[in-house]
């Protein structure tokens, strides 16, 4: 990976830190015509993958989807589940592989929490073209990097070997390992690639900021380098001129978790999981615009502190109609000449919304829809991936979400119910028939090895 101070994006800026002032909100309130959440298709998922359980540490998360130059029915999904580490599996939902956690650095130090995965192509290390899966880990305020063997998936081997360089994997928000432990952390993550370069940007956890991050290599271990910073607006000004601010817990700010970059036109897509999506240059130079606002957008609420919950006030009418708090995962479903779509998982109403990939249309929204069976249907999703690459069984491209709750129920030795989560493969063409009129699918026009 060759290493150079340029920064991605033509209009990147100098900059170290930028506050940012409200977002502009881009047209009218996004879904008005749409029909309501209880109404949307559900769409059935044709793969789900091995629950892990919390009363053994694992809690699945974030998914991302690597394609087999060598034989794409051999593609992988990789999946993190936090403080049990990360899975990597075979597109009919096998583990292939377990990655634990990194351990504590020291007695009474945070455990690894492997939080958020993004796949590359392509990267230059050790002066080899490789492929490299990049995570956010939440217990240690880092980047880990692994390197993706491909002989070894076609095998159906373990495929994933780390190449996170020790030296050069500094903290990303922290100043310090007592920081760490107090949890602000690395949590959400968008990683992509520009010419010969790799970047990563990684929001903070209980903190409304981002983070860019140049990804750097040396004798076959990967690092980074800090780039830029931005803090994210956390109050907004509504349309009858007062102001309001997301509901949080006692000094907590709003977070981005979910992300992904549009690398065609250099724009970073932020879920800003109490308010709604933000739309930014990928170099951070420019304040955000607010593609869309959650429902409770503008209603005023109080944290009580009996309930340790949020008490709303009246509904002003501010909020869109698609999204519900919390806004999680971000994909793009990439066709031919930067068409296609942008999907945000809403987690309030356990669906999926689909916008138009095209900011000139101010991401026009096109509908929503829901994934799951009678008897398991995925809900609380947090992150989700999609792919427009045929893979095996999934001619037409490839949907997976986390699964928040997975069912059937599982009673454990106690006799209580043991919590799951788990991830769902879902064909595209399945979800494209099942908007009128249908989604595009497009097989052809896009692949991430372009």
């Amino acid at each position: 990976m060759a290493h150079a101070e340029r920064r991605p994006g033509a209009r990147m800026a100098a900059v170290t830190a930028l506050a940012l002032c409200a977002p502009v909100l881009v047209g009218a309130p996004a879904g008005a015509d749409e029909a309501p959440a209880e109404d949307v298709p559900v769409v059935g998922h044709r793969v789900e993958t091995p629950p892990v359980h919390a009363d053994e540490g694992g809690d699945a998360d974030d998914p991302a989807i690597w394609v087999n130059p060598r034989h794409a029915a051999r593609s992988l999904v990789l999946g993190t589940a936090k403080e049990d580490g990360m899975y990597v599996y075979d597109l009919g939902g096998r583990v292939l592989q377990h990655v634990p956690a990194p351990d504590a650095p020291g007695e009474g130090d945070s455990v690894g929490r492997l939080n958020n995965v993004n796949v590359l192509y392509d990267v230059e290390v050790d002066d080899e073209e490789t492929d490299l899966a990049v995570v956010s880990d939440r217990g240690t305020d880092q980047l880990r990097v692994y390197e993706i063997d491909p002989s070894a998936a076609t095998r159906g081997r373990a495929p994933l070997t780390e190449i996170t360089d020790p030296d050069a994997a500094p903290f990303i928000f922290s100043a310090d390992q007592e920081e760490v432990n107090e949890a602000f952390t690395a949590y959400g993550l968008a990683a992509w690639t520009e010419d010969d370069d790799a970047f990563a940007v990684v929001s903070k956890s209980d903190g409304a900021r981002l983070a860019l991050l140049e990804l750097d290599e040396d004798d076959g271990a990967v690092g980074y380098e800090h780039a830029a910073e931005i803090d994210l607006p956390t109050s907004f000004e509504l349309p009858d001129g007062t102001t309001w601010e997301p509901c949080t817990d006692p000094g907590e700010l709003p977070v981005v978790e979910g992300m992904v970059v549009d690398e065609e036109r250099d724009l970073l897509y932020a879920a800003y999981e109490q308010v709604g999506i933000l739309r930014m240059p990928t170099d951070l130079s420019e304040e955000p615009v607010l593609v869309d606002t959650v429902r409770e957008f503008g209603i005023p609420s109080r944290y009580d502190a009996a309930t340790d919950e949020c008490v709303e006030g009246e509904d002003p009418g501010f909020g869109g109609s698609l999204l519900s708090a919390d806004v999680e995962g971000l994909a793009l479903y990439r066709a031919d000449d930067g068409e296609g779509y942008l999907l945000a998982s809403s987690q309030g109403s356990d669906a999926f919304v689909v916008y138009d990939r095209d900011p000139g249309t101010g991401n026009a929204p096109v509908g929503s829809f829901r994934v799951g069976t009678r008897e398991d249907t995925v809900v609380h999703t947090d992150g989700i991936e999609v792919l427009n690459v045929p893979l095996g069984r999934f001619r037409g491209g490839l949907f997976v979400s986390q699964d928040g709750e997975n069912g059937p129920e599982e009673i454990g030795e106690d006799g209580e119910v043991r919590e799951q989560t788990n991830f769902k493969f879902t064909r595209w063409e399945d979800i494209a028939a099942a908007f009128e009129p249908a989604l595009t699918v497009d097989t052809d026009g896009w692949h991430p090895r372009d």
